[in-house]
């Protein structure tokens, strides 16, 4: 089976030869430049409507290199090139998408309910940092329960390393992981065990190095708007902008076959259209390869919004699911202690809510937060289905985002991790694991980057900094780790798969496989149907209780002691014990102890409270 999205810019084998298309709206002239070994042809490319320049080619040569000479000499890669391997500077190269086969049974994905996300960065998963590297462990991760990949960003970003949230040629595969066709294979390798492929893609900004959009399509970027990582993208205007980015999705989706995507920081996208951008997408996802497999829409929204998650009878209207930072925020000052920056918010009363994200989604549902000056966020978020949520204990920015990029083993004892660990991977929301989590890796997850010299230099003081803002004072690690832009700084991120082998990642490990095998068993059969939030309360004794009715009835309880002392619980319950956490007895609970026991959907109906 062979699998191309086809678009309107970009260079497209034909049948005829290559047509090439580049939206240049502020160029009197474009020249396409084509380097064939040693020699470069040169063909002025036709002056179309609305700012378009095309041109084309009479040969079908995949792998012939390609640039863009504007009329003051300079020579651009293509902004939709399907692959650039110099570089993001470099000439871009034709490819062609049908000379890769698919199996002929298709793949239909599978339903959102049984997802367990792993997220995993490319560069950083396997020695070899490489696509073919990843599908090694693949059987790893199917052994461990895992359902879904989340790849973080792979668009083609500057230099040799970084995270890929500065990606600036979103439809080319980073080259330093590989060529477009062994990213494809990697995902036909995850869907033939089973496991689906989401792809992280960022849509709110350009990388700040290496996009050359401002010099011939300035209508990309908005006059005024700015994000914290650059220039604010403009989808109030020109409709070439928002094709491109819809195309993007459309492309990823289609050519790679791949069950969804995870959209970065849409808070940051400011768009008044109707519709905007994300439930756009949504749309032409729904209605295009939707309509014969599963696909997702993941969000990262800082802002708490529930118009994105609401569901009909059909399922989700909009997007499939949110990160719940709030949920990782307040668990993570419960183990912890830590309070600093927007940890903030939570540090006064934890326990209630990691209670309200448990039961309701958002903790924060129109409250005001210090963290952000006394601002409200938020929206009531307590109808919709718990599976529009994404819990995590753990993610890249969580962990990366500190100055010594200490993963969770490493900030709190780890007696208090099996509660926790249970509690994400048992409760009916999505869980997610981060790359190693689930052996506690004592490798750090450090902030990387390989700019040119200036912009490098700007990155250094502006991460050095940011730190020194937050009192962030690392003295026990070499120096060239807390240099984002050192080579040591990527290289000290990359997994220690031999730990696999000593105490405690082996038992830790096993610890995982065990939960997950019990939502699989356990939960996953009773989460299809119609769900809403749960209950929850906090006991006298400071023992957290949760309550979720699950989809076809059945009822999931929880009841949790986050802290060092034995406390009692109540001794009358419903349901037959399914996991015990610590030291539990009839009417008692021990330090970070815990039970869950799960009542029949026959023993109750449906709908009692």
């Amino acid at each position: 089976m062979k699998l191309r999205h086809t678009m309107p810019f970009g260079a497209e084998l034909r049948a005829d030869g290559t047509r090439f298309r580049l939206w240049a709206p502020a160029a009197s002239a474009v020249t396409l430049c084509l380097f064939d070994g040693e020699r470069e042809r040169a063909l002025a490319m036709r002056p179309e409507a609305d700012g378009w320049f095309a041109a084309h080619w009479p040969k079908r040569q995949p792998g012939l290199r390609y640039g863009f000479r504007l009329g003051d000499g300079r020579l651009l890669p293509d902004p939709a090139s399907r692959r650039n391997p110099d570089d993001v500077h470099g000439a871009s190269e034709v490819c062609d998408p049908l000379a890769f086969d698919w199996p002929l049974t298709p793949w239909r994905g599978r339903p959102w309910h049984e997802a367990v996300i792993y997220e995993l960065h490319i560069g950083a998963f396997t020695p070899q940092g490489t696509f073919l590297a990843a599908i090694e462990r693949l059987d790893y991760l199917r052994d461990l329960g895992v359902t879904a990949l989340e790849v973080m960003p792979i668009a083609e970003f500057p230099g040799a390393r970084n995270w890929g949230y500065d990606g600036v040629l979103p439809f080319a595969p980073e080259a330093s992981y590989g060529t477009p066709e062994d990213f494809k294979r990697l995902v036909l390798a995850a869907q033939a065990r089973g496991m689906m492929v989401l792809l992280d893609v960022v849509y709110n900004h350009f990388g700040p190095e290496g996009n050359y959009l401002h010099l011939y399509a300035p209508q990309f970027f908005h006059a005024t708007r700015t994000t914290p990582w650059g220039a604010a993208l403009d989808f109030e205007g020109a409709r070439t902008v928002r094709e491109f980015f819809v195309h993007n999705a459309l492309y990823w989706v289609e050519e790679f076959r791949l069950d969804g995507l995870r959209l970065d920081a849409v808070h940051a996208i400011t768009d008044m259209s109707t519709p905007d951008l994300v439930t756009e997408l949504a749309m032409r996802l729904r209605e295009g390869p939707g309509r014969t497999r599963h696909v997702h829409l993941v969000l990262e929204n800082d802002a708490n919004e529930t118009r994105y998650l609401e569901r009909g009878a059909a399922g989700p209207l909009c997007a499939t699911a949110q990160w719940n930072d709030d949920y990782h925020h307040a668990l993570h000052v419960l183990l912890t202690g830590e309070h600093a920056r927007y940890y903030a918010d939570y540090s006064e009363q934890p326990l209630e809510h990691l209670a309200r994200a448990l039961a309701e989604g958002f903790a924060y549902q129109g409250e005001t937060s210090r963290h952000r000056d006394g601002a409200w966020r938020g929206e009531p978020s307590a109808h919709l289905s718990p599976q529009a949520f994404i819990n995590f204990l753990q993610s890249h920015d969580q962990v990366g985002n500190r100055a010594q990029g200490e993963r969770l083993a490493m900030l709190t004892p780890l007696e208090r991790l099996p509660l926790a660990i249970a509690t994400t991977l048992l409760a009916p929301s999505i869980p997610l694991l981060f790359m190693g989590e689930e052996f506690a890796a004592r490798t750090p997850f450090l902030f990387f980057c390989d700019f040119s010299p200036d912009l490098a230099g700007a990155v250094r003081a502006g991460r050095a900094q940011e730190h020194q803002a937050h009192h962030e004072h690392p003295a026990d690690v070499p120096a060239e780790w807390l240099d984002p832009t050192a080579p040591a700084a990527f290289t000290a991120s990359k997994l220690d798969w031999n730990a696999l082998e000593h105490s405690p990642h082996r038992e830790m490990l096993d610890f995982h496989r065990r939960m997950l095998e019990l939502r699989r068993r356990l939960l996953v059969p009773h989460l299809p149907g119609e769900a809403h939030g749960g209950r929850a309360q906090i006991t006298p004794a400071n023992v957290l209780e949760v309550c979720w009715q699950l989809g076809d009835g059945a009822r999931l309880h929880l009841a949790a002691n986050f802290s060092a002392s034995l406390v009692p619980c109540d001794a009358v319950a419903l349901g037959r014990v399914i996991l015990t956490i610590g030291r539990v007895t009839a009417d008692t609970l021990g330090p970070w102890s815990g039970r869950w026991r799960l009542e029949a959907p026959s023993a109750r109906g449906a709908g009692d409270a």
